[in-house]
């Protein structure tokens, strides 16, 4: 089976990494595609329930559970960083002090309001994003970081296009073009995106 790398913006997946998937029952990228929306569905569930504070969110050790909430009952790899080079993210070796620097200057942003609180958040998504800690899911996994923290500040989570009535694809290609336009130093395109 080939797992990743089919749609733009999607990670591919080494031949290690696809041997860790958990369900027998998976055969298709459709089937793969259904179990792991299963899984974020039930963690966005918890999330709910678990009314996180900011100090909370802000942690290496949140980001690692939000993972494997969110995909752990279909990859064996769920939560661990990833181990292997890709096209995109820093090398592998640099990820955990990537993250710490990450987390350290949002909590930095947020003690100094150094910037609006939608913005804070889609910058804190878009980094990481960039790092690309995880052999899969990042995007996915920054989406709803992003939006617990937003939450944390006691604003509604963001829509991240999914109130529009547009394809999937369409909307999927717009985010990676805004995540562009970030990585090049304009982030309004991925603002305006989060709240489309």
């Amino acid at each position: 089976m080939h797992l990743g790398g089919d749609a733009a913006g999607q990670t591919p997946l080494e031949p290690d990494e696809a041997e860790q998937l958990i369900p027998s029952w998976i055969s298709t990228r459709g089937d793969l595609d259904s179990a792991e929306q299963e899984n974020i569905a039930q963690a966005a569930e918890w999330t709910l329930r678990a009314e996180l504070s900011t100090s909370e969110i802000l942690v290496e050790g949140f980001l690692h559970q939000l993972h494997r909430r969110m995909f752990g009952e279909v990859w064996r790899w769920a939560g661990s960083y990833r181990t292997s080079a890709r096209n995109i993210g820093v090398e592998a070796w640099l990820i955990a002090d990537e993250v710490g620097v990450l987390l350290a200057d949002v909590r930095y942003w947020v003690e100094h309001e150094t910037y609006p609180n939608d913005e804070l958040a889609v910058r804190f998504h878009h980094r990481l994003v960039a790092i690309h800690a995880f052999p899969n899911g990042n995007g996915r996994h920054a989406r709803l970081a992003a939006d617990l923290l937003i939450q944390s500040f006691g604003a509604p989570a963001f829509s991240w296009g999914i109130d529009r009535d547009e394809d999937p694809e369409r909307l999927r290609n717009e985010y990676i073009a805004a995540i562009f336009s970030a990585d090049a130093g304009e982030i309004e395109p991925l603002l305006e995106f989060a709240r489309s």
